[in-house]
């Protein structure tokens, strides 16, 4: 699942990404994904929140970053280093997912976005992935094609939004 994204520009003030690795920094991602999936796409809370969410740091299987601009979360994702590409749609990449890509409405359109991206692709370069995938909304799509995602498959419903499987090999 894919929420809010940017589109370039800069963002004011600081900017600080970081790993999350407590159970604060968890607390102030889910506060990021409640907003953006929860209230602001009808998201059901039971869809959104999963045993991914649990044991910030700890978990082998995943990593979560947060932004916070000034002190404030504005911005999370996550990625999932033991799902490759779920099997759940088409053709699969065999790739690590990102997911749960969130971005507070009043803080898009300003890079917050790439930046978070950029961060987990960073990461998951350091462990040697040669790759990502991703499911994104069909209004990110142009997003995520920017940062040289390539679209797969076909268009299918999750939590009730149209998405389509993305793929983005590294070089």
């Amino acid at each position: 699942m894919a929420g809010g994204t940017s589109t370039g520009g800069r963002p004011e003030g600081s900017l600080e990404i970081s790993v999350v690795t407590d159970q604060a920094a968890m607390d102030a991602a889910l506060s990021v994904r409640f907003r953006v999936f929860v209230e602001e796409q009808h998201v059901p809370l039971e869809e959104e929140v999963d045993g991914y969410d649990a044991n910030p740091g700890a978990n082998p299987a995943v990593l979560h970053v947060l932004a916070r601009l000034d002190g404030e979360p504005v911005a999370t994702a996550r990625l999932l280093l033991d799902q490759h590409d779920h099997g759940l749609h088409e053709a699969h990449s065999g790739y690590p997912h990102i997911g749960r890509v969130a971005v507070l409405a009043e803080h898009r359109q300003n890079g917050v976005g790439r930046r978070v991206m950029e961060a987990l692709h960073a990461e998951a370069r350091a462990r040697g992935i040669a790759g990502i995938t991703l499911s994104a909304q069909l209004h990110a799509v142009p997003f995520y094609e920017r940062l040289g995602y390539t679209a797969r498959g076909e268009v299918y419903l999750d939590a009730g939004i149209e998405h389509r499987d993305m793929d983005l090999p590294f070089e």
